[in-house]
């Protein structure tokens, strides 16, 4: 490494010119993040109504999660190729996505969506995120924000359509699933990872890493933490427990909000879940990772008690419980399209507010945990290492489905439940320290 410089905590970088299709991959990479997004995000609100619906959505959250961390290991152990696992991403997510368009009870739900479709969902997500990072080292938390929204609101086309003509919804997701093909084999024939250690020529990486003012709010990690290492540490499984505890939240607030009847509102919640990742990472370059990230939660948490409020005051004029909902019974999927016993259908101010306020907190969270291990464990590994606190949102999916089982009956306990998950992990959060500091160091 004859080229290499080092800063003054000792990384190595390789200056290198910045290639000119650098902007091209990172679209295409949002593109590809978008296209995954209805597996999510769609499904839950459209599909997960009932039990059947809710496990095949958990399976898929495991499936997601768990494929993401081995498949990120082999690509940047140069055992799996950018292109190969993109294109094999590209397939299975065609599979989930078309067979989310089947009835619930067809023998191809559970391996198609589930299965396939987690797999695939897992791959995209972890790579592109993993080249994105790789191409903009001097801002990744920013640019991975970016993509990371996209898999957030990319769904609304899905909701906005399936809204407006229930009775084409399997006509939507099979759609979905031809776009998701073409964009995710379009990045696959694209992206590629850098050299290992390169650095953009433009940017100094010296006086980049000697920013006083970029240091004071996003201070640097100790030393360079392998994923054993982070292990070994308290900070890593606390990164665990708060994704976990957020990701059931965000997860069952999709399912709450669809079973309004209200799409706009439903629209509303899923595209600030995915806008409001890119301007929190950006909010906590101004005031820090941990500060914004509490905020973040404590929003999550007010848009359970302002759900609650909505969903247990039935306005005057709207349904009582019991009544159809226009559009509620999806074809095949097995729904009555009837209210449960407690109103579910309540309208008015709080239920946009609540969800707003869900919303905002309930996508922002990911990349501000993924800045966080950069900021604790070093960028050497981040991407593995992020890649195991991820790994969390199984049991996410778990929690979410759970709590959707319960709102079934009582609602209003359910959001309280979810408003609890959503705040103690934010009163934690203060005490969450660099590891490898002396304790006398302040945090």
């Amino acid at each position: 490494m004859e080229n290499a410089v080092r800063d003054w905590r000792g990384r190595s970088y390789l200056p290198g010119p910045v290639p000119a299709d650098r902007t091209r991959m990172f679209w295409l990479a949002w593109g590809a993040m978008a296209a995954i997004s209805p597996l999510q995000y769609g499904y839950a609100a459209l599909l997960a109504k009932e039990a059947t619906g809710l496990t095949l959505l958990a399976v898929w959250i495991a499936c997601q999660a768990a494929g993401a961390l081995p498949a990120l290991h082999l690509v940047r152990r140069g055992r799996l190729g950018v292109r190969t696992s993109l294109a094999a991403g590209a397939a299975l997510s065609f599979a989930g996505l078309a067979a989310a368009a089947l009835p619930l009870s067809a023998p191809g739900s559970f391996v198609g969506y589930a299965l396939l479709g987690g797999l695939g969902a897992g791959l995209v997500y972890g790579v592109c995120g993993e080249v994105v990072s790789s191409w903009y080292p001097e801002r990744p938390a920013a640019r991975v924000g970016l993509i990371t929204g996209a898999f957030g609101y990319g769904a609304v086309p899905l909701l906005v359509w399936a809204g407006l003509a229930p009775a084409a919804t399997s006509t939507a997701f099979m759609v979905a699933a031809v776009v998701a093909l073409a964009v995710i084999a379009t990045a696959a024939r694209h992206l590629r990872l850098p050299p290992a250690l390169w650095w953009p020529e433009d940017v100094d990486p010296r006086s980049h890493a000697l920013d006083a003012a970029r240091l004071r709010t996003t201070p640097e990690a100790a030393r360079q933490f392998g994923p054993a290492q982070a292990l070994r540490t308290r900070t890593l499984p606390a990164l665990a427990l708060i994704l976990t505890c957020a990701g059931a939240v965000s997860v069952f607030d999709v399912i709450v909000v669809a079973g309004t009847g209200s799409w706009g509102a439903l629209a509303v919640l899923v595209a600030l879940n995915g806008a409001s990742r890119s301007v929190a990472v950006r909010c906590s370059e101004l005031f820090g990772r941990r500060r914004v990230l509490a905020a973040v939660l404590t929003a999550l948490a007010t848009g359970q008690v302002l759900l609650a409020t909505a969903l247990t005051t039935t306005p005057p004029g709207s349904a009582p419980a019991g009544t159809a909902l226009p559009g509620s019974g999806l074809p095949g999927s097995g729904l009555s399209g009837t209210l449960p016993a407690e109103p579910m259908a309540a309208g008015g101010p709080l239920l946009w507010l609540g969800a707003v306020a869900a919303g905002l907190g309930g996508g922002a969270f990911y990349p501000l945990l993924a800045s966080l291990v950069r900021e604790f464990f070093g960028v050497e590994r981040a991407g593995e290492i992020h890649a195991v606190v991820y790994s969390a949102k199984a049991l996410a999916g778990a929690g979410a489905v759970a709590l959707a089982l319960l709102a079934l009956s009582t609602p209003a306990t359910a959001l309280a439940v979810a408003a609890a998950l959503a705040a103690l992990p934010a009163l934690a959060i203060p005490r969450l320290r660099i590891p490898g500091l002396p304790s006398t160091i302040p945090a």
